[in-house]
C-alpha cells in the first residue's frame, strides 16, 4: 500500500515541504531506512518548537493511470498531471459540508491546505476532472478513497491517502491477460429436458511481446547531449526549469532559469557534477524499470544532499556516476533515433 502525506504548521516549515513530499509519495516503507523516517520526525518536532503555534492540516496524494483497468496499482501504471482532484467532506446525515479541488502537478501529486484543526475523518478524495496530462486516460474516474489521519502533534495534522486512479476507455493492447478463460456456465433447462451445452475455451491468447523499456540500460551524460539520441527525452523537455524539477532547495543553489539541458554541462563544482549526475540518473530512470534508482528517488536524494555538507554532496554525486555508469555490468542500449 502507497501512503501520502503532507502537513506544513508555520510558513517557514514551507521550505522542507518539496523535499520530504516526495519521501513519502510512490514510497512503501521497505525501499526508505529508519534514519530518514527518524530524521523526518525531528524535523517535524524541531520546526514545531521553534516557530509559532499556527494550527494547519494537509491532506496529499497522487493520481496514476490504470492502463490495464484491474483497480489497482501495477507495473503498468504512470503518474497523471493536470488532474483535478476534489476532496469532500460530509456530516452524519451525509450532507456535504465542505469541498475543496486541486490539480496534480509534473508529478501527479496533489496537495491541500487547511487551516486550524478540521475533522477530515468523513472525508474522502476522488478523481473529478482531467487535464493535459490525462491524455487517453480520464475516461473514468476511481473509486474515491478515504482520509485517514497519520500524525498528529502540536496542532498539526499529517491525512494519508491510498493512490487515485483514471481509467482509460479499453486495457492497453500490452496488458496481460488470463491464459485460461473461464467457460461459459452450464445451460440445464428443466422444462422439457435438454442435453447440457458447454461453450468450448476460447485458445490461449499470444504471448505479450518485451516491453523495450523492461531492458536494463546505463547512460552517462555524454549520450544524453548527443543530438542522435534526443527522442528518449520522452518524458522530460531539455528545456524544462531545474528548479520545476528538483524543488526551491535546487532553484537556490542553481537559480531559477537553468534548464536540464544545461544542467548536464556542469564540471569543475562538487555542486555542479551533483546536478548533472542527477539529471542523467533522472533520464534514466525514465527510459528503464531496471535502472538503480527510480524519478521519485533521485529528487529526494539530490535534495538530501543539498541539505548536508560538500562531503555528502560528492558521495552522492559519486553514487550517480556509478549507477549512469552501469557499474561495469549494464552498458547504454540506446539506438540514433531514426
Amino acid at each position: 500500500m502507497y501512503i501520502h502525506w503532507c502537513l506544513i504548521q508555520v510558513p517557514s516549515f514551507f521550505q522542507f515541504y518539496d523535499l520530504f513530499a516526495f519521501w513519502f509519495i510512490l514510497y512503501s516503507p521497505s525501499f526508505m531506512d529508519l534514519a530518514h523516517k527518524l530524521l523526518f520526525t525531528a524535523l517535524l518536532i524541531f520546526a514545531a518548537t521553534i516557530d509559532g503555534t499556527q494550527a494547519a492540516a494537509m491532506v496529499s496524494g497522487a493520481v496514476f493511470c490504470d492502463q490495464c483497468k484491474d483497480g489497482q496499482r501495477s507495473l503498468f501504471d504512470y503518474p497523471l498531471s493536470g488532474m483535478k482532484v476534489t476532496i469532500t467532506c460530509a456530516d452524519g446525515t451525509g450532507q456535504v459540508t465542505m469541498s475543496r479541488d486541486e490539480t496534480t502537478n509534473v508529478f501527479g501529486n496533489y496537495v491541500m491546505r487547511f487551516d486550524g484543526t478540521p475533522d477530515l475523518s468523513n472525508c474522502n478524495a476522488q478523481v473529478s476532472g482531467s487535464g493535459e496530462g490525462s491524455n487517453d486516460c480520464g475516461a473514468t474516474a476511481g473509486p474515491a478513497q478515504k482520509l485517514r489521519l497519520m500524525f498528529r502533534m502540536f496542532g498539526m495534522e499529517i491525512y494519508g491517502v491510498d493512490s487515485l486512479l483514471s481509467e482509460p476507455s479499453q486495457p492497453m493492447s500490452f496488458c496481460p491477460r488470463s491464459s485460461n478463460p473461464v467457460p461459459a456456465p452450464i445451460i440445464t433447462p428443466t422444462r422439457p429436458p435438454t442435453p447440457t451445452f458447454r461453450l468450448p475455451p476460447l485458445p490461449p491468447l499470444p504471448p505479450m511481446p518485451p516491453l523495450p523499456f523492461s531492458e536494463a540500460s546505463a547512460c552517462s551524460h555524454q549520450y544524453w547531449t548527443m543530438p542522435e539520441y534526443k527522442c528518449y527525452w520522452r518524458v522530460l523537455n531539455p528545456e524544462t526549469k531545474v528548479s520545476l524539477i528538483f524543488g526551491p532547495l535546487a532553484a537556490r543553489r542553481y537559480g531559477s532559469d537553468m534548464t536540464l539541458w544545461e544542467s548536464l554541462q556542469g564540471r569543475g563544482d562538487p555542486y555542479k557534477t551533483l546536478l548533472r549526475e542527477a539529471t542523467t540518473a533522472l533520464l534514466n530512470s525514465y527510459n528503464t524499470l531496471q535502472f538503480p534508482y527510480n524519478s521519485i528517488g533521485v529528487v529526494t536524494r539530490t535534495n538530501w544532499a543539498l541539505m548536508g555538507s560538500t562531503r555528502g554532496v560528492l558521495i552522492t554525486a559519486l553514487r550517480f556516476i556509478r549507477a549512469n555508469s552501469g557499474s561495469g555490468r549494464v552498458t547504454c542500449k540506446l539506438t540514433p533515433c531514426k
